[in-house]
C-alpha cells in the first residue's frame, strides 16, 4: 500500500533541529517556533488536500514563519486616528502628555513606594499619591481611584446599598460602550434599582415617594453621552442632596466624562464639574480619568471621608483597583491642573480640542498633494471643512468645526468598492491611516494629528 504524504512528514524535532529552522529560533525563540510548528503540522494532518508548501523543510519553515509574524504582529499598534472623534474608546481614548508618559516610564523602570510609607518604614495606603491633589482639586474631603468609571459606581453601589433599594431617574439609566446598561451595573453590585419619573420628566416628588425602609442611597447619573430636549425636566443635584440630606442617605452622582474645570474658560461648552457637584451637596462623586480629564483610563471617587473609607474597605476594591503605572500617569495629569491656563499647550486632549479651522486647513494644504502624489491619478485628492466630535460620550451634541482632506475615486469607478479598497489599504500599512467614509469620499480628519512627517512617510509607502 502507498504511504500518504501526511505519514512522510518529518517529526517536530527533526524540524526544529534542521538550519532552515535556526533563523526563526533566533528570532522568537525555540518554545514559540515549536508551538507554531505544531499548530502547522496539525493543520497539514487535517487538510484534504495536500499542500505543496509541505514538500520541503523550506516550506515548513516558511509557513511556521508568517505564522509567528502574524502572532507576533497582534499587540497594540500605533495609529493615525484621522477619524475626526478625539476620544475614541476603540483607540484608547486619549494621549497622554509627556509628563505622564515619563512618570509611567519611570515607575515602570524600578521598584518605587506604591504601598509604602518611607517615613514610618510600614505599609502605606496606594491612595494617598493621588488623594490629596484629588482633593485639593474637588474640595473633597476624601478620594480614592479604581480601574474605571463603571468600576467606580459598582464599587460606590455594592458598598453602601447591598441588598437595599436605590432611587434613579428613568431618564438618567443609560448605556455606555459596549451595550453596558446602569441597571444591568445595579444588579451585578447587588443592590435593587427603584426606577422613578419617566424618560423625559422626573420631579422631586418621585423621589420622596420612592424612599422607604429600604432605601440605601440617592443616585443622580450625568447623562454626559446623550441629550435629551424639548418637554423635559429633571432634579437638580442641589434639591436632590436635600433630601437625601433629610432622610439621612447619602448622594452619589455619577457625572461619566466628568471634569476638574470649567470649560467655559477654554471656549467649550460648559460640562459638570467634581469640585461643583460637591459644593451642591453630593456626598460622592464618581467620574472619568480617561476622557474630559485627559488621563489614564481610571474611575475616580471623590467625597466624604466616612465613605470613602467604607469603600477602601470593601474586598472588591483590591479586586477594582488600579496599578503603579496608572497611579504614576494620574498623579502627574493632576499636577498639571495646579496650572490651568497651561493646560492647553501641555494636555493634547486640550490642545485636539481648542485647534482652529484655519490651523487645520493649513496643515490640509500642505498633506494635499502629497496625499496625491502617492495615491496617483485614480484618485481626487482636496482639502474639505468637516467636523469632529469630542467622543466616547463626552458632550454629545457638540461638534468642533474642523477641516481636513477629501478622498474621492476619479472617473467611472465604483465609489463604494474603490473607498473600501483604498481604506483596506490604508489600514494595512505599518501605521495604519483611519478615516471615515461621509458623502461618498474618503475623510481625513487632521483635527488629532501631530506628527505630519510620520504620516508623510506612511504614503510614501502607497507607492509601492
Amino acid at each position: 500500500m502507498a504511504t500518504k504524504p501526511q505519514q512522510r512528514i518529518p517529526s517536530v524535532e527533526e524540524l526544529l533541529a534542521d538550519a532552515r529552522f535556526a533563523a526563526i529560533n533566533r528570532s522568537y525563540g525555540r518554545h514559540l517556533v515549536k508551538r507554531a510548528l505544531q499548530s502547522t503540522l496539525e493543520d497539514v494532518r487535517k487538510a484534504d488536500d495536500w499542500p505543496s508548501w509541505a514538500e520541503t523543510v523550506e516550506g515548513f519553515a516558511e509557513r511556521v514563519g508568517q505564522r509567528l509574524a502574524v502572532d507576533s504582529s497582534s499587540g497594540l499598534r500605533s495609529i493615525h486616528n484621522l477619524t475626526g472623534t478625539v476620544i475614541h474608546t476603540n483607540f484608547g481614548r486619549v494621549t497622554l502628555p509627556e509628563e505622564a508618559i515619563e512618570a509611567i516610564v519611570a515607575a515602570a523602570r524600578s521598584p518605587v513606594d506604591l504601598e509604602y510609607d518611607i517615613a514610618r518604614g510600614a505599609r502605606g495606603d496606594r491612595d494617598r499619591h493621588v488623594e490629596a491633589s484629588l482633593c485639593a482639586l474637588t474640595g473633597a474631603e476624601a478620594a480614592t481611584v479604581v480601574n474605571n468609571n463603571a468600576a467606580a459606581v459598582l464599587l460606590v453601589l455594592n458598598t453602601l446599598a447591598l441588598g437595599k433599594e436605590v432611587p434613579v431617574s428613568r431618564g438618567e439609566l443609560i448605556e455606555i460602550g459596549g451595550s453596558f446598561r446602569m441597571p444591568d451595573i445595579m444588579a451585578r453590585a447587588g443592590c435593587v434599582l427603584r426606577e422613578v419619573g419617566t424618560t423625559n420628566r422626573t420631579h422631586l416628588r418621585d423621589y420622596e415617594q420612592a424612599i422607604g425602609v429600604d432605601t440605601a442611597l440617592l443616585m443622580k447619573v450625568h447623562p454626559s453621552n446623550y441629550t435629551v430636549e424639548g418637554f423635559t425636566r429633571s432634579v437638580s443635584t442641589q434639591d436632590l442632596a436635600k433630601v437625601a440630606s433629610d432622610r439621612a442617605l447619602p448622594l452619589a452622582v455619577d457625572l461619566g466624562s466628568g471634569t476638574l474645570l470649567d470649560l467655559r474658560r477654554f471656549g467649550l461648552p460648559q460640562e459638570p464639574t467634581a469640585g461643583e457637584t460637591l459644593a451642591q451637596g453630593a456626598d460622592l462623586v464618581t467620574f472619568s480619568g480617561d476622557k474630559l480629564l485627559g488621563g489614564p483610563q481610571a474611575g475616580l471617587i471623590v467625597g466624604r471621608r466616612d465613605l470613602i473609607q467604607s469603600l477602601k474597605a470593601n474586598p472588591l476594591k483590591r479586586a477594582l483597583r488600579v496599578g503603579k503605572l496608572t497611579l504614576a500617569a494620574i498623579s502627574e495629569v493632576l499636577k498639571l491642573y495646579g496650572e490651568p491656563e497651561r493646560l492647553p499647550e501641555r494636555l493634547p486632549l486640550l490642545r485636539y480640542l481648542l485647534r482652529t479651522p484655519d490651523e487645520l486647513r493649513a496643515q490640509a494644504e500642505r498633506l494635499v498633494p502629497l496625499v496625491q502624489s502617492a495615491l496617483g491619478e485614480a484618485f481626487s485628492v482636496s482639502t474639505t471643512p468637516c467636523e469632529s466630535q469630542i467622543g466616547s460620550g463626552s458632550l454629545p451634541s457638540e461638534r468642533l468645526l474642523s477641516h481636513g482632506i477629501r478622498i474621492e475615486p476619479a472617473g467611472d469607478q465604483p465609489r463604494a468598492r474603490t473607498l473600501d479598497v483604498l481604506s483596506r489599504r490604508l489600514r494595512a500599512l505599518p501605521t495604519p491611516i483611519i478615516g471615515h467614509i461621509h458623502k461618498h469620499a474618503l475623510v481625513l480628519d487632521l483635527r488629532c494629528l501631530d506628527d505630519e512627517a510620520a504620516l508623510a512617510s506612511e504614503l510614501e509607502l502607497l507607492r509601492a
